[in-house]
């Protein structure tokens, strides 16, 4: 069993290279340009889908058949044709080159998986089962997101807004971490699902951190 870190990576202005052009291509093209990455496919053939992409000029698409050297200052990688011996050509040159790879057709031949994910706001849930069930993993995304109520989002606003508030507003360390830690036993979580919740004024933030540095 393959032991995986969990990350999340920070993908916008890089360049990312697909190898391959169908519907497992799209899957991941749409990921990545909700990164804001810079997308290149390597095809001789791309789905209907994919060149409406490369029309409206969001994608680069190189119409050709991959071949070493292609993945020359690449970010990451996804091999994702259906042919396994070109996937796992991509997979060999990835990794001498040190490049991040993902193979569709063989998990473990690349150096990382794509979890499931679920979104809300700024929340993102990211379940992997290690390639023991794909579609379980999805699964139970539907699951966590069925529990996880509409206030997540507007409790994960203010708590992004607060945050940089302070970091802004304080300079000292220690009181910075105070000020960080006070701010999740602020109980906003029942107000909003109270209905009873506004977002806080700049001045009502300011005067939050004047009085709780003063503690």
């Amino acid at each position: 069993m393959v032991h995986y870190v969990p990350v999340m990576l920070n993908c916008k202005g890089q360049t990312c290279i697909i190898i391959g052009g169908g519907l497992v291509a799209e899957r991941k093209i749409e990921t990545l340009l909700g990164a804001g990455a810079l997308v290149h496919i390597i095809s001789p053939h791309i789905s209907e889908g994919l060149l409406q992409l490369v029309d409206s000029g969001r994608i680069q698409w190189t119409c050709r058949a991959y071949k070493d050297g292609d993945l020359k200052g690449a970010f990451l990688v996804h091999a994702a044709t259906d042919i396994p011996a070109v996937n796992d050509a991509v997979a060999v040159e990835a990794r001498q080159l040190g490049v991040l790879v993902n193979v569709a057709s063989s998990g473990e031949s690349g150096n990382f998986i794509n979890p499931a994910v679920m979104k809300r706001g700024r929340l993102t849930v990211a379940v992997s089962t290690s390639g023991a069930g794909p579609l379980a993993a999805v699964d139970i995304c539907s699951r966590l997101e069925k529990q996880l109520g509409d206030e997540i989002e507007p409790y994960l606003e203010f708590l992004y807004t607060m945050r940089c508030a302070v970091k802004k507003e304080v300079s000292t360390v220690s009181v910075r971490r105070k000020l960080l830690r006070k701010i999740h036993e602020i109980d906003i979580l029942q107000d909003i699902r109270r209905g009873s919740y506004t977002p806080w004024s700049p001045e009502q933030i300011q005067q939050w951190i004047s009085h709780n540095q003063e503690e």
